[in-house]
């Protein structure tokens, strides 16, 4: 099956650090949670444990079967390991990255060769690189380090520096194993051709010219049969190719639907049958929840798989050469499976019994006999698999973190709180442990609260590990995140609400989870703190300031502060979908456009802020600028507000860096304790390694100064 987009990631953000030397790889069965008696706390969880790099994850089978990959620490950063899939202990690291680690990365057709990405500093501009198993080799695909603008001259960011290509992974293919296809921006940074490389040479031949589209669908052959342009109206039209293209990778292309704007984030094609006659795709056109549906591409028949009423379908499984849908899982509260290949009904009805949790099949060998299998806990480490088809029987490899079996994790419980205006709020509560003596899911007495607000915000909290759950509860606070009007997977009347309501009725719904919480007795209405990433660090701003009697504090992490300089910097690449941004945001290029943005953009109100703020950003941003913090700290400090700025040079979009992430979190830890009141672990030397800078407010937070003077002089 051709993978497109196929590369996998490692979440980094939910793993901790334990170095790993020689070949300690052996692991004894998982280890149950600790049992908190009720009335006591739980001992602290050191945020090294939390938030640091996993032993192990990403467990994948090599498409022969005879050797597995996964990524570990080599002295503190994530690289890729290989070895014998019967013998685990003879892995060793194959890459060398000793800066960011390698969070993304998959396995060659050949069983001899591994691909990864990498970009610089979190500046997402990622290069493709591929492991030779055999010589040991290195070679990095796309050599390229800046793109010549009409001028000749490279391509400069606003600070000077050149613009470098970001390269992607178009597709993957087991009838081709000798080459990849590869997107690279280095002709017009806005649109992506396609390259096909030899994995041998490296040699790059241009295999479709992109002139305005989105993206393509490419069979096992590598033929595109699908292109996707944006429409005026933030919706795509999708285009049939009608002949292969020419020695200038033109193809040209017949209309063969249209997606409107209403259906744009929840209609994609997701692969095609081993014939290329076929396409399977989400589709929520015609109905409210995304359906798995095949489409003929000669007859335009549409054919239902697969649908759930209350959600859209998150995730298909497909066999590996055949190309057959085989299985479709829906994600409501939590994630479940509905079989469509009775093929594996039986595969399926096994790996039930094998452990607790939600399992998902990661991994396939291409005759299929075996798979890897890994099962997400909510009070637990991720524990991986392979399962062996023909004798029914998963072995145990690893846990993803073997430091957090047996300590005292809290739950993640499922609720559904009802907005003002009657949606259903899909939301995850934590409680600390000890706090809930006749284990109700309410606590004994209202709890200082953390409202952990998600980024996008066309993304969604779901169930599993949270390690911001995790750390936050056993500090003694409830924590709740909300799914919030135009959170996906939630149907697309529930994703269309949050249109252009960006501090209007998607803040309401956080407004609504708070008093939620206020009215149950989970939470102390004077001690709620607002916190997030991206959009949630927008939603902290936002709190802070149009709504600032309701929070004690809030925490923003690489959040914008105003949402017209947001949209007007974006990276170049997502300019083929900035209809998308003007539909569902506002439009940054009228007039009209920009004046309702700045209506909805925290920077314009700053004088409301009477709450402490913390906010971390990093300076490599692509997304949300670094300006982004730089100018409301700017505004807060001009009228004598106070604010404490935290800055890494060495980050992008969220801290990928161990030592950075658990940085930060020393620092909001002692941020929360001193307005929440709850428990606190020292900052100690917890700033060891990090590139932490405090531009403005090192003395807002308890011994922050006295921590960066520390770690300065070592």
């Amino acid at each position: 099956m051709l993978r497109s987009f196929a590369l996998v990631s490692v979440a980094v953000s939910i793993v901790s650090l334990v170095s790993v030397a020689g070949s300690a790889f052996a692991q004894g069965a998982p280890v149950a949670p600790a049992v908190v008696k009720p009335g006591e706390a739980a001992a602290l969880i050191p945020r090294s444990v939390l938030f640091g790099n996993p032993d192990r994850a990403s467990l994948r089978l090599s498409p022969d079967g005879t050797k597995v990959a996964f990524v570990a620490p080599v002295a503190g950063v994530l690289n890729v390991w290989v070895g014998p899939a019967n013998k685990l202990d003879d892995a060793r690291p194959v890459t060398k990255d000793a800066g960011r680690g390698i969070r993304t990365f998959f396995w060659g057709y050949t069983s001899t060769d591994l691909i990864y990405s990498q970009d610089v500093g979190g500046d997402e501009n990622f290069k493709i690189f591929r492991v030779d198993l055999a010589s040991g080799d290195v070679r990095d695909l796309t050599p390229f380090e800046t793109i010549p603008g009409a001028d000749g001259k490279p391509v400069t960011l606003p600070n000077g520096k050149p613009l470098r290509p970001a390269a992607r992974v178009e597709g993957v293919s087991h009838r081709d194993p000798q080459h990849i296809l590869i997107g690279l921006n280095n002709r017009d940074p806005s649109l992506h051709d396609v390259y096909k490389v030899n994995l041998r040479t490296g040699d790059l031949k241009l295999h479709q010219r992109n002139d305005g589209f989105a993206g393509f669908v490419f069979d096992d052959d590598y033929n595109v049969k699908l292109a996707t342009k944006q429409t005026e109206d933030g919706g795509s039209q999708v285009q049939l190719a009608s002949v292969k293209p020419g020695p200038d990778g033109v193809t040209q292309f017949t209309d063969l639907y249209k997606v409107g704007m209403e259906d744009a984030l929840s209609t994609n094609a997701i692969g095609l049958s081993k014939d290329g006659k076929t396409v399977y795709m989400t589709d929520s056109r015609g109905r409210n929840t995304a359906a798995l549906m095949s489409l003929d591409l000669a007859t335009g028949k549409s054919t239902l798989l697969a649908e759930d009423a209350r959600c859209d379908v998150d995730n298909a499984m497909i066999h590996p050469t055949q190309n057959t849908v085989q299985a479709a899982s829906f994600d409501y509260k939590r994630s479940e499976w509905k079989v469509i290949d009775p093929s594996i009904e039986a595969d399926f009805a096994y790996l039930r019994t094998v452990a607790e949790g939600e399992f998902n099949v990661t991994s396939r060998t291409l005759d299929d006999s075996k798979w890897v299998v890994s099962y997400l806990m909510d009070n637990g480490p991720a524990r991986s698999y392979i399962y062996d088809r023909k004798a029914r029987k998963a072995n145990f490899m690893f846990s993803s973190r073997r430091d957090l079996e047996g300590l005292a994790l809290t739950k993640l419980e499922p609720v559904v709180i009802k907005s003002r205006d009657g949606l259903d709020l899909v939301s995850y509560l934590s409680l600390p442990l000890g706090s809930d003596a006749d284990n109700d899911g309410r606590p004994d007495k209202p709890l200082p609260m953390v409202l952990d607000v998600h980024g996008g915000p066309w993304a969604r909290d779901s169930w599993g590990f949270n390690p911001q759950h995790q750390w936050l509860a056993n500090r003694g606070y409830a924590v709740l995140s909300v799914n919030f009007r135009g959170s996906t997977g939630f149907g697309k009347a529930f994703l269309n609400a949050g249109n252009r309501q960006w501090a209007a009725k998607m803040h309401d719904d956080l407004l609504d989870a708070v008093n939620w919480a206020v009215a149950e007795n989970i939470a102390d209405k004077q001690k709620v703190a607002i916190m997030g990433g991206s959009y949630g660090g927008y939603a902290t701003l936002v709190g802070l300031t149009f709504t600032p009697d309701v929070f004690a504090c809030g925490v923003d992490i690489v959040g914008p502060s105003n949402l017209v300089t947001l949209l007007s910097t974006i990276p170049p690449y997502w300019m083929p979908l900035v209809e998308q941004f003007s539909q569902r945001v506002g439009d940054f290029r009228t007039e009209e456009g920009k004046k309702f943005l700045e209506s909805r953009s925290p920077l314009n109100f700053v004088d409301r802020i009477t709450k402490p703020l913390l906010i971390g950003q990093g300076a490599n941003d692509p997304r949300v600028k670094q300006t982004e913090a730089d100018q409301i700290v700017k505004a807060m400090n001009s009228k004598n507000i106070p604010v404490t700025y935290v800055l890494f040079p060495d980050e992008g979009h969220g801290f990928a860096r161990p030592p950075n992430r658990t940085a930060f979190y020393a620092v909001t830890e002692a941020f929360l304790a001193q307005h929440l009141g709850g428990r606190f672990q020292p900052i100690g030397d917890d700033f060891k390694g990090s590139s932490i800078k405090v531009p403005s407010g090192a003395e807002w937070v308890p011994d922050l100064k006295a921590a960066i003077d520390k770690a300065a002089s070592k």
